[in-house]
């Protein structure tokens, strides 16, 4: 039998993980990852927080919670075995506000129900013990949350993929996916110097990018990917031990992003952020990075404007948080007092791929679609970043029929 082989798409941490498991499940198939940039990890997976999340959030019985559970404990484990950074350094979600308590109790329930490891709710002096320098009305206390370094492991997966046989491909653009009898036709860049490669199977992994190429497969024009840019404050060393782990608000359920918190780095430091504002270009990680495709996709798709009519007041604030240190900081120092606008600086940017259906309804959790013989993870926000080597487990059942 001809060897078959096996194209993915992206080269951040959930493709090089779909192809990792597909090498040591598939042994027998050539692995082709195709990524456009440079080098491995160039977006959402190497502008994260490298938070490993526990799975406080996400709906009971939802492919978020059930893949953020079992990733979270294979990329621990993933770690130790690859000699990775791994820091359980415990987080704290803190309600300071009496209406804010009500909706801890929710979050507490749903954490519950995911067995969220060690989870506990603590009061003000319970905050005090586990983060001195925070203040809040209660908490609840998840000391498995931990933090990680997503690139580091992106390139060892990429390793695995190169060592077990398989072709890790940079700068190759694939700008049209083309299926045919028992085969997709990939075609990379265009005009004269475009390229073809040719595979019996494919997983879409594209990110930011995911929407257009799984149109380029089905047509699906039901969801759109909105671009929001996440900016972090670094705080200045003589205070970067105020916080030992990470500080969260409790979200609010109306809007899709966590909100401005404290977060340590495995590489040292504390960031505040991220904030969430709509990027003006897909990779977009500043003001003057505008795209006009970009921004006349987001505008003449309905599903944005149904979400800024519902959430235009945040959305102001959260512009007047990125234009000014001082109007970031305000919500920032609600949990932690004593670092103000004098103890941070800007820091690095990141952006979200945030799915939004036609109606406006954001498609909170991941999706996963199969068209004959393509694959497309076609909404992967957090945590997928922590669920990526569950997620590549899930992936790959379903194409083997497992």
């Amino acid at each position: 039998m001809a060897q078959r082989t096996v194209g993915v798409i992206g080269g951040g941490i959930v493709g090089l993980a779909v192809a990792r498991e597909l090498t040591r499940r598939r042994p027998d198939d050539r692995v082709v990852v195709l990524e456009k940039e440079d080098r491995i990890a160039a977006h959402q997976t190497g502008h994260n927080s490298g938070v490993v999340h526990a799975g406080i959030y996400y709906a009971p019985g939802s492919l978020k919670a059930r893949l953020c559970t079992r990733g979270r404990q294979l990329l621990k484990d993933y770690c130790a075995e690859h000699g990775i950074a791994y820091d359980e350094c415990g987080k704290l979600v803190v309600a300071v506000e009496p209406d804010e308590v009500a909706r801890l109790d929710t979050l507490e329930r749903t954490a519950s129900a995911n067995a969220v490891p060690g989870l506990r709710r603590v009061d003000a002096a319970g905050i005090r013990d586990v983060e001195p320098h925070a203040q809040g009305l209660a908490a609840l206390h998840s000391p498995a949350t931990a933090i990680t370094d997503y690139v580091a492991m992106a390139e060892a997966m990429a390793a695995e993929v190169r060592a077990a046989g398989g072709e890790v491909r940079l700068g190759a653009e694939v700008c049209d996916i083309r299926r045919e009898p028992g085969r997709v036709r990939l075609v990379l860049g265009s005009g004269e110097g475009a390229d073809e490669v040719v595979v019996d199977e494919l997983v879409v992994c594209a990110g930011l990018h995911g929407d257009r190429l799984a149109q380029r497969v089905d047509g699906q024009r039901e969801l759109r990917i909105i671009p929001f840019r996440g900016e972090y404050m670094e705080v200045t060393p003589a205070k970067a031990d105020l916080v030992r782990g990470m500080v969260y608000p409790v979200p609010d359920p109306r809007y899709p992003f966590l909100g401005v918190h404290f977060t340590r780095r495995v590489g040292g430091g504390l960031e505040v952020g991220p904030n969430a504002v709509l990027a003006l270009r897909r990779e977009g990680y500043g003001w003057r990075q505008v795209s006009l495709r970009d921004l006349a996709e987001t505008a003449t798709w309905p599903g944005f404007w149904q979400l800024a009519r519902a959430n235009w007041r945040t959305g102001i604030q959260e512009v007047r948080g990125s234009l000014s240190t001082r109007a970031y900081m305000a919500g920032a120092q609600r949990y932690v007092p004593e670092i103000g606008v004098d103890d941070v600086e800007r820091g690095g940017a990141g952006v979200r791929a945030q799915a939004i259906e036609r109606d406006g309804s954001l498609v909170d959790d991941f999706r996963i679609t199969t068209v004959g013989e393509v694959t497309c993870v076609l909404n992967a926000p957090s945590p997928a970043a922590t669920s990526s080597l569950a997620i590549a487990e899930h992936v790959v059942d379903a194409m083997t029929g497992a």
